[in-house]
């Protein structure tokens, strides 16, 4: 089997040394970066399967760099920043990142998160069927794509495994924290949740006709969200 691909982007160099120490002993091939332009310059480069993105970098910053990947490219990207604020994690996730990590962190914690995505991304995942058909939605879990009344939907990672997770079981409700821990590959953690509520409105923008008066995503009131589209397996 081939290696899992990872670019970590961060301008501290001793925790890029470390960092690349851990994730190589996992037979990772990681490459670095410490500033925001090479990161892109990799990117394009060798397209690694993973993105580690450090918020605060010379030249350009995580979030200009994620705009950028964003407007090309679905690789699942992770946040890695020292600033612990609600508004820039959620203005992470509005653009496109898939997870957010505030330092200090564990770093066995990251690796467990990075290979999570990584599973999911690369399909290790195994299903029943290849596709679910909900309404005009046809959801391929192999291909790890989506298409409306035959159009392709782009989503991120994180978008599609939590729109496969409810489309999977049409009316269940789901918390936000059952959501994480199903999307994000069984982890999660208290405070986190919330977040879900951006992933979702980005979904619902993607998807919905009317993101105003959804059809798919529902939000069941004081618990979280289902699927509101029938089973046409």
């Amino acid at each position: 089997m081939l290696p899992y691909s990872i670019l970590i982007a961060d301008d501290d160099e001793k925790l890029l040394t470390v960092l690349r120490s851990y994730f190589e002993q996992d037979q990772c091939l990681v490459y670095t970066a410490q500033t925001g332009r090479q990161a892109l310059d990799i990117l394009k480069r060798y397209e690694p399967q993973l993105l580690v993105l450090d918020v605060m970098m010379p030249d350009m910053d995580g979030f200009e760099v994620c705009r950028h990947v964003r407007q090309t490219n679905d690789i699942p990207i992770i946040f890695l920043t020292a600033r612990d604020d609600e508004t820039d994690r959620l203005v992470g996730l509005n653009i496109g990142a898939d997870d957010y990590v505030t330092k200090p962190f564990n770093v066995k914690e990251l690796m467990a998160r990075a290979h999570a995505m990584l599973r999911r991304a690369r399909g290790e995942v195994i299903q029943q069927s290849s596709q679910l058909i909900r309404g005009d939605l046809v959801i391929d879990k192999e291909k790890f794509t989506v298409t409306r009344n035959g159009e392709a939907v782009s989503l991120t990672p994180t978008e599609f495994n939590l729109l496969e997770v409810m489309a999977s079981s049409p009316g269940r409700v789901f918390s936000r924290m059952q959501l994480m821990e199903r999307a994000q590959g069984g982890y999660s953690f208290e405070g986190y949740e919330r977040t879900i509520d951006t992933h979702i409105r980005n979904l619902r923008k993607k998807l919905e006709r009317d993101a105003a008066h959804p059809e798919y995503i529902l939000t069941v009131y004081g618990i979280g969200y289902k699927f509101g589209g029938t089973a046409h397996d």
